[in-house]
């Protein structure tokens, strides 16, 4: 009995792991496919300069700048913040915060990014506090939801056994909130790599560039080749997100 119990509770891991083997091996095969016609694809002057290798790699460098670091500040502000709002008298706050929060989502991306630029000058910060206020709302509304549907019974417990207010929320309603906490990072982050494309119309590069550029100068090899290189970044990093959410999630919860 207690054999079968174990086969059943690994299965859905194992099955977690085969699904997430197939996404990398698409994007690799992808990739291949990209260079291999690169390579040998018959491609004008103009094309073949902006689909150099060496400035597609600059541009892909400074596109994950973009994102991590931008990431980092979402995660540094929204998580806290989110749990501040769960606390005794910040709840009342937590409805306004998370309608100021949407209005940054709301709001035209491209329009975002303009705007600040116009206010923080045209560069890289600026592109970042767009990116941020664009993504912090999924970070900040998951953590809230997740600490928020945490059984109170087992918070009452804990304050029963004598622990701290702190201990209860690091030792109980933070690790049961890391699923959901988890898909609002990945969902987060997967909109960072989408929208940092848009940070070319500052000045702050990216592989957005690609895109404005085979806009511009009626470039379809070049304008299909950045949207395809974003696509697979942006699968990458939900898959890198994916494997970290299975492999925090807490073993009870998997």
């Amino acid at each position: 009995m207690t054999d079968v119990v174990a086969a059943g509770t690994d299965r859905p891991t194992r099955v977690s792991w085969r699904g997430l083997v197939v996404q990398p091996v698409v994007i690799l095969l992808v990739l291949v496919a990209f260079v291999v016609w690169l390579n040998t694809a018959d491609l004008t002057p103009t094309e073949r300069t902006t689909l150099n290798p060496a400035d597609i790699l600059a541009l892909t460098g400074q596109h994950l700048y973009l994102t991590l670091a931008s990431t980092v500040i979402v995660l540094v502000i929204g998580i806290p913040l989110g749990v501040l709002l769960t606390r005794g008298p910040f709840r009342r706050a937590s409805g306004a915060i998370l309608a100021v929060a949407n209005v940054g989502q709301a709001a035209p991306a491209v329009g975002l990014v303009v705007l600040l630029a116009a206010w923080l000058g045209f560069n890289s910060w600026a592109a970042i506090v767009a990116l941020v206020l664009y993504a912090i709302l999924p970070v900040l509304r998951n953590t809230i939801i997740g600490i928020e549907s945490v059984d109170q019974r087992l918070v009452e417990a804990g304050r029963g056994m004598g622990m701290s207010a702190a201990s209860v929320l690091f030792k109980v309603e933070l690790p049961l909130a890391v699923p959901v906490m988890l898909a609002g990072i990945r969902t987060a982050l997967v909109l960072l790599v989408g929208s940092a494309a848009l940070a070319t119309f500052i000045g702050a590069g990216g592989l957005g560039l690609l895109i404005t550029t085979g806009v511009n100068l009626f470039l379809p090899k070049v304008l299909v080749s950045g949207a395809l290189l974003i696509a697979l970044l942006a699968l990458s990093i939900d898959w890198v997100g994916r494997i970290v959410e299975t492999v925090a999630r807490p073993k009870g919860l998997r």
